[in-house]
């Protein structure tokens, strides 16, 4: 999972599936893309549909024959799910034992209890980057926003000024962060270290949520002052619990496949040496599915144990964790696929030869062709998967660190500027009472904030490290 073994970096470089030159190739990916737009934009396609046929229009437009891109297609698509399939369905599993447990909110109540009015927004940025490590953006709003929503309303305070913060800490938390979908995919694609580009990932990701949601948010504050609407304030879960997990019990648990990950970054650093006893230990406890699955058997202990759930509900709550991640794991598992009709098309080497006589920096050009993706399809983990698959070649030759960035420069280009094709735009829209013209003034400029501070620190990184 930190690095693709010999073997498929060869199958990526093999002969492609095309003999189409440069020119035919450029436009094949255009159109290619432009179908997968307009499935998802014009037609309101499903986007496991959309990248399935806009990865057959790939091939076709380059003149590949049609059962060597269904190969190519189903091969991506397989081992992408292959390589983080079991890690989100483990991170649902823990995010649905964190809320309906009563954990989430157990830390959301303690945090808020010892917050002032002055501090709230940091609070804010707190509680959701905590509980954002774990957790689907999706997942992470729909289990925030009544908790904002309450802050608002009891405190009196502006909910923008509550709110922004909130989101910037799932969204910086989502684009940048492993264990999230979009990154695990980018490290599988470029061979990135995961416990390095977990590390910068944090690294990157403080700064850029202060900028984009204590900060930014007063702003945001000015510009649209909406009161929280009272229809969107439903009663939280754990209302309905006799009792909750622990705090520091309930922290822990969420932060272990994190400590994990990260010690294991730490002494393959200053260790350095593969046959090192110590060494092997930690490259299996720190692997990212032994990591997550230690921190859903320890939640059992420690959330689901306090909160009262016995052996029968188990099994129900796995179920109802795993069920909302079809569709993400669909949707992965295409951009996948899509990834690989771009490579054994060629296109990946193309961009590699031609970016040779451009002094444009490999960084730069992956978060601006992140961006071009989010922009016309309206998804981060489209645009994070697709970006991915385009600069894979450049990978090869990088440091530790500067493939780290890459992975790091793609994510953030995928958060630029949400707006009306994006999912989380009219989820966002909705539960804080929004019309289109105030979700862009706020959520929309939070999220082009978070890409370009992240890009530029990136950048500046690549400069130091």
């Amino acid at each position: 999972m930190t690095r693709l073994s010999v073997e498929m970096l060869a199958a990526d470089t093999v002969e492609p599936i095309t003999s189409a030159g440069h020119a035919q190739l450029g436009i094949a990916v255009l159109l290619g893309i432009a179908v997968i737009v307009l499935l998802i934009t014009k037609f309101k396609l499903h986007a496991f549909l959309s990248l399935t046929i806009g990865s057959l229009a790939l091939g076709a437009f380059a003149g590949a024959p049609l059962d060597k891109v269904i190969t190519s297609f189903t091969g991506g698509l397989g081992s992408t799910v292959a390589g983080v399939g079991v890690l989100i369905a483990l991170g649902a599993i823990l995010g649905k034992m964190l809320a309906d447990s009563g954990g989430a909110d157990q830390i959301v109540d303690t945090i808020l209890a010892k917050a002032t009015p002055r501090s709230m927004p940091w609070t804010m940025v707190l509680i959701a980057s905590v509980i954002g490590l774990p957790l689907f953006f999706e997942v992470g709003i729909v289990l925030l926003i009544p908790v904002v929503l309450m802050v608002a309303k009891r405190g009196n305070y502006s909910l923008m000024r509550i709110g922004i913060p909130a989101l910037a800490g799932l969204s910086v938390m989502h684009g940048l962060v492993p264990p999230h979908p979009g990154p695990l995919v980018a490290i599988d694609a470029l061979g990135a270290n995961l416990g390095v580009t977990l590390a910068l990932g944090v690294l990157i990701a403080i700064p850029t949520v202060i900028i984009a949601g204590p900060v930014f948010s007063k702003y945001a504050a000015r510009w649209v002052d909406v009161p929280a609407p009272d229809r969107m304030i439903p009663q939280r879960a754990s209302e309905e619990l006799e009792k909750r997990p622990g705090f520091g019990a309930t922290l822990a648990t969420i932060l272990l496949p994190v400590v994990l990950m990260l010690a294991k970054a730490l002494v393959d650093i200053v260790v350095d040496d593969p046959d090192n006893v110590v060494q092997r230990a930690f490259d299996v406890i720190g692997n990212p599915l032994i990591a997550l699955l230690a921190a859903v058997i320890v939640g059992i202990f420690t959330l689901l144990r306090p909160a009262g759930f016995g052996k029968d509900r188990l099994s129900g709550l796995v179920e109802k964790g795993l069920a909302p991640i079809a569709g993400i794991l669909l949707i992965v598992g295409a951009g996948g696929g899509f990834k690989q009709t771009l490579i054994d098309s060629g296109v990946g080497q193309m961009i590699l030869e031609i970016s040779e006589d451009w002094s444009i920096p490999a960084l730069l050009l992956a978060w601006l062709i992140a961006v071009a993706i989010r922009l016309a399809t309206g998804s981060a983990t489209v645009a994070t998967v697709s970006a991915a698959g385009l600069v894979a070649p450049l990978a090869a030759d990088m440091s530790t660190t500067h493939a780290a960035l890459l992975v790091l420069a793609i994510g953030a280009g995928s958060l630029f500027f949400s707006h009306v094709n994006d999912a989380g735009f009219w989820l966002v829209k909705e539960y804080f009472g929004l019309n289109v013209g105030q979700t862009v003034k706020t959520w929309s400029v939070m999220e082009t904030i978070i890409s370009v501070v992240a890009g530029a620190l990136v950048l500046l990184l690549s400069l130091v490290i």
